[in-house]
């Protein structure tokens, strides 16, 4: 799978503190599940956040951050921010918060049997 292993690196650091946290590779990419959700992830160069739909559209108009778009369907509540976004530790870590602020109210996807 082709992603992006330096800035995987970087939110392995970043979220090392918690507790609960898995990686699974997933959508060419990989995905970092915080308590069972799908929380960030790195597709190629980009970093996925799921964030507070009522978010959404606020946050796209930040720099370096759009829409998820994956199977060419427009995902509200899930943003890609590439590099342009994420340049400064504080530019990073506010994309880190803002996905597990929201993690704690997101729904778990159902299990496949």
């Amino acid at each position: 799978m082709a992603y992006n292993e330096q800035l995987a690196n970087r939110v392995r650091e970043t979220l090392s503190v918690l507790e609960n946290l898995e990686e699974k590779e997933m959508m060419g990419g990989l995905v970092f599940m915080y308590n069972g959700k799908m929380c960030v992830g790195i597709i190629k160069d980009d970093l996925m956040c799921r964030i507070d739909p009522d978010r959404h559209n606020d946050e796209v108009e930040k720099t370096g951050c759009r829409t998820m778009d994956f199977t060419k369907r427009p995902m509200k509540g899930y943003v890609l921010i590439d590099d342009s976004g994420m340049r400064t530790k504080k530019d990073f870590d506010y994309w880190i918060n803002l996905a597990l602020d929201f993690n704690s109210r997101a729904k778990a996807s159902k299990k496949k049997k």
